[in-house]
């Protein structure tokens, strides 16, 4: 459909809007996005005259009293054309959910559409910074399985609207079809129910006993001892930037992860949080190509934990604060709030004791059989099947803990002994894998399998496992997958989280343990 041709509405267009119309965003959007050019180009030209008004002297300083009129008048023409040109950027953004796709149309000199098919809809999150949060605007995020590129980015909409339009897009990707009879019914925000929050000392405190906190203190405790061997307190300057750096990753930590809050609903698992810039995202279950369940070894002190995921369409984690954020499930949680996680992304865990083959996937380790050639698994293990005892050299630490094991819905990898991970792909979301074996690999008859699925912060690779084994794991994941993509034949994935929704009566407990679909 040609934007010409179609019918227009503004910004605050009713409930009644028809289906298909063009709208445009809020007229305050380019000026929330573009505050800071605005403000940079008011303090370049606009700096001295205020410093001198505020100390009561001329406005103008004499040495400029010939060419301050011009400056000024300068300063005014680019302000008020940089001004323009975001009310003629705002004019020119429409934007239209119809016929299956959701599209956006840019540009005044070039013009640009960029379209989203819905039923491609990876997830979708509303943003508000805090400017927008003070304006009560909000901006509109559609992820599709385009390498992390946004396929479509609203900005900026009413609150009411971004949730409207949020509900109306999620219930036509879950496969719901509008009533003929009505083309403008609105489409009714799907209920959801609370499961688990993160409170912020568990934050703060998870950050205290992160990584970066050792190296601060170990950093700290070396510059102690060299300046007294020494008695030159230069050293301590290398702690500056260092401090720094701690204290800006800890403000992005807290800023990002504050107030987190996770809920599931007929439409996916939402997720909220943020202190000043706050984040609503909704991922649905079906979307989510790998996830990554972590303990660094302070965190075991508590009982800490966690999870990662790659979605389709957020690409890498990890180039900054925002990417990692979104791939977060749970920045920090008990034993409890894993295994609710994991009910969420697996509604159907594949085995009839979910807890046993995560817990031992989490926290298993395997016990020392003295048998020559074989690897090492068992019941007490969940299952899993480890590097053999005859390459215990490569890894003295952690051919116990490094296996794997296969349910009928997912493949569990475990790696680690002191940074515990346990990666869980489900069968239908391996894309390729490959065997690889180095020099050392051959001589001890053990190999890496390398599963391939969308960038993101969880990179699935089973490593020294058994040739044999790793063969037998090759053919027979293989297998698995292509019958899981056989059964799973629908884009739409609303049938998929149906059964998770309906709200749980006093009795039940959505954290506990023996509960196998909380496995």
């Amino acid at each position: 459909m040609k934007p010409g041709a179609a019918p227009e509405a503004s910004a605050g267009a009713d409930a009644g809007t028809p289906d298909g119309a063009w709208l445009r965003v809020h007229p305050a959007s380019p000026f929330v996005r573009g505050w800071v050019a605005l403000a940079a180009i008011s303090f370049f030209f606009f700096r001295d005259t205020f410093e001198r008004m505020l100390q009561g002297g001329p406005l103008v300083d004499a040495q400029l009293a010939g060419r301050a009129p011009w400056l000024l008048l300068g300063g005014g023409v680019l302000l008020l054309l940089t001004g323009l040109g975001y009310v003629l950027s705002w004019y020119f953004t429409r934007y239209q959910v119809a016929e299956g796709y959701v599209r956006i149309n840019t540009g005044f000199l070039f013009k640009q559409q960029r379209q989203a098919r819905l039923d491609r809809v990876q997830a979708i999150d509303i943003v508000q910074p805090l400017l927008a949060r003070i304006f009560g605007l909000a901006e509109l995020k559609f992820e599709v399985a385009d390498a992390g590129e946004s396929a479509v980015r609203l900005a900026y909409l009413r609150m009411d609207e971004a949730r409207q339009l949020r509900a109306t897009i999620l219930a036509r990707a879950a496969g719901v079809v509008p009533d003929p009879a009505q083309p403008g019914a609105v489409a009714a925000e799907a209920p959801e129910h609370a499961v688990l929050t993160v409170p912020p000392g568990r934050l703060i405190g998870s950050l205290l006993l992160s990584e970066q906190s050792v190296v601060v203190v170990v950093g700290g405790m070396a510059s102690v001892v060299l300046s007294a061997a020494t008695e030159n307190r230069s050293f301590y300057l290398f702690l500056i930037p260092a401090v720094l750096g701690m204290v800006a990753a800890y403000w992005n930590s807290i800023n990002r992860g504050y107030n987190f809050t996770a809920a599931i609903s007929p439409d996916g698992i939402r997720l909220r949080y943020g202190l000043l810039d706050t984040q609503a995202q909704t991922l649905p279950p079906g979307r989510i190509q790998a996830l990554r369940v972590s303990q660094p070894p302070l965190w075991r002190i508590f009982g800490w934990y966690r999870i990662q995921v790659n979605v389709a369409g957020y690409g890498a984690a990890g180039s900054n604060g925002e990417a990692s954020s979104r791939t977060t499930l749970l920045p920090v949680g008990t034993f409890p709030d894993v295994l609710t996680m994991l009910s969420l992304v697996l509604p159907d865990p594949g085995s009839q004791e979910p807890v046993r083959i995560f817990t031992a996937g989490i926290n298993g380790l395997a016990p020392a059989v003295p048998v020559e050639g074989q690897a090492v698994s068992g019941p007490d293990d969940g299952g899993f099947v480890t590097t053999p005892r005859r390459a215990r050299l490569l890894a003295p630490l952690g051919w116990r803990r490094n296996g794997f094991t296969a349910t009928g819905t997912a493949l569990l990898i475990r790696s680690g002994r002191w940074w515990r991970h346990l990666v869980v792909i489900p069968h239908q979301r391996t894309q390729s894998m490959a065997l690889e074996q180095g020099p050392l690999a051959r001589r001890f008859r053990v190999a890496d399998l390398v599963l391939h699925t969308t960038a993101g912060p969880v990179s699935p690779r089973l490593v020294q496992a058994g040739l044999d084994e790793g063969r037998a794991l090759l053919d027979a994941q293989a297998a698995r997958a292509r019958a899981a993509r056989r059964r799973q034949t629908s884009e739409h994935w609303l049938d998929q989280v149906r059964p998770l929704v309906a709200v749980p009566s006093p009795s039940e407990e959505p954290n506990s343990q023996e509960d196998p679909q909380h496995g």
